[in-house]
């Protein structure tokens, strides 16, 4: 089965930011759009707005001028609900609100054929719930794009309870065909990517919270050690932190209040407090004119050491031991197996974080997960207040001599990107056991929707079968609340055998 035929005329109902977006989409792709508000005349001003970006298109050569001016005969303000009578599609952008949204499918079933697609654009709400007020509900579908749609290429095409196969197919051959990027999945709370995204956030948030290290420092690490393009704090700051919230609260009360996904408390305070980020002027951050911009703790410089004893290879880590010996410290390899470390001369010894605390042991820093070692710029270290600080400075000069600028926090397990990682990895393969999509749509949607380095399933292969789940299990011993608690999906991955599973860790 295909997409819609280019002769076939397709509505978009709800004028707003998004609307407009998916419209153009629409437009851009060859139909005859009819956009669609409740509101008087507010149809006639969106149809003006996407006019104007489209005149920007021109002026950045990405439209011919040719190409804008059918686009823009194609596209008509419908001012009453009767005059999408023929579309074949009809994409709904408005108020996220269970009943709004019912009552406006209800009405448009009175008025479209019974060979229409419906679909809505819901983020948070079940698309099974909205369909469950129609006569019809097997053409019925989730249309998810990102914001803004004409950018972003990822749209999740949401399969309800009662939706056909074939609106399913149809509906993504569709988004293909305007040229997105669609990844199939189920209706689950937040779909894939605001059902797996939730620990990138709560993950930054706890760390803050319990005082291992302030937001500057937390987003640095995320950005200059796990290659994250931004940190939670200013992501949320960008998106809106009421926004952020909304979503994350939604996906927890519809996973009937499950402790993986539980709000942040310090994050519902900065809501409480109308510091909403970019758009009120602060959040975690100071937005306002003259406002000092807050930076990363960085270590001051340290000597290094002149040599460490590598016991086992580092596993995820085991590309620093080539580091270590290209920047000209000595590396002495000592065969007998006494797990995964650096000994330092002080006898301190240097761990990759695995969910344990410093405090344990009598001398362990632990040096955080990095998404490439060679090319990280910054490593965030680990210890406690038993820590020597003589280890502690051999292991801040060790990395300093590697050329990172080096973090200190507190005595987190799993300190920041290992347990953010662990929890993201975990979370996507429940998913898959839980039948919501595909490995390969959860690593796509990953990696547009959110623009992760790398989709889960792809950091699972690279990390190891087993290392989000031991590290999990440790984390779970130490925090017995059930948020680290590994899934049966992730346990049944870290035992299965590689002949059973083939490559696909």
């Amino acid at each position: 089965m295909t997409g819609l035929d280019l002769s076939s005329p397709v509505a978009v109902v709800g004028a707003g930011t998004m609307g407009q977006g998916i419209a153009q989409v629409a437009l851009v792709a060859g139909h005859l759009v009819r956009l669609h508000d409740a509101v008087p005349g507010r149809a006639r001003e969106a149809a003006d707005a996407i006019g104007t970006r489209l005149d920007r298109l021109v002026e950045k050569d990405r439209l011919t001028a040719a190409d804008r001016d059918a686009a823009l005969a194609r596209l008509v303000a419908a001012e009453q609900l009767t005059d999408l009578a023929d579309c074949t599609l009809v994409v709904e952008a408005v108020l996220e609100r269970l009943d709004v949204k019912q009552q406006l499918f209800r009405e448009l079933e009175d008025v479209v054929g019974e060979d229409c697609l419906l679909a809505t654009n819901t983020s948070s709400l079940s698309v099974t719930a909205v369909a469950g007020a129609l006569r019809h509900p097997g053409r019925f579908v989730g249309l998810h794009f990102f914001n803004p749609a004409p950018l972003l290429p990822l749209v999740e095409v949401v399969s309800g309870f009662a939706t056909e196969v074939s609106s399913a197919t149809r509906a993504y051959e569709t988004a293909r065909a305007w040229g997105k990027t669609p990844v199939a999945c189920a209706d689950t709370p937040g779909f894939i990517v605001n059902r797996i995204a939730r620990p990138f956030y709560a993950e930054a948030f706890a760390v803050h919270e319990t005082q291992g290290a302030e937001p500057a420092t937390i987003d640095a690490v995320l950005r200059e050690c796990g290659g994250f393009k931004m940190g939670a704090f200013e992501l949320t700051d960008l998106i809106g932190q009421d926004v952020n919230e909304s979503v994350t609260h939604s996906v927890w009360r519809a996973f009937f209040q499950d402790v993986r996904f539980t709000p942040s408390l310090a994050q519902q305070r900065l809501v409480e407090s109308g510091r909403l980020g970019r758009k009120s002027g602060r959040g975690w951050y100071d937005y306002t004119d003259g406002a000092e911009r807050d930076e990363p703790h960085t270590a001051e410089p340290a000597q290094a050491p002149a040599y460490v004893v590598a016991e086992g290879d580092l596993g995820p880590a085991s590309e620093l031991l080539a580091l270590i010996r290209e920047a000209g410290i000595q590396v002495r390899e000592d065969e007998e197996d006494h797990g995964s470390r650096l000994v330092l001369p002080s006898g301190g010894q240097l761990a990759l974080a695995d969910g344990q605390t410093s405090v344990e042991f009598r001398d362990v820093v632990y040096f955080d997960l990095a998404l490439d070692y060679r090319k990280a710029t910054r490593i965030a270290l680990s210890a406690s207040q038993d820590t020597s600080q003589q280890t502690l400075a051999e292991a801040t000069g060790l990395f300093q001599a590697l050329g990172k600028d080096v973090s200190v926090i507190g005595d987190v397990p799993g300190m920041i990107v290992a347990r953010t990682v662990a929890r993201i990895v975990d979370l996507a393969h429940d998913a898959v056991a839980k039948g919501v999509a595909t490995r390969e749509d959860i690593d796509t949607a990953m990696r547009l929707g959110v623009n992760y380095p790398l989709g889960p399933f792809e950091w699972s292969r690279r990390l190891g079968r087993n290392w989000a789940y031991a590290l999990l299990d440790d984390l779970h011993l130490r925090d017995p609340s059930g948020r680290y608690a590994p899934s049966l999906a992730l346990y049944r991955h870290a035992y299965a055998s590689d002949k059973r599973e083939g490559s696909t860790s």
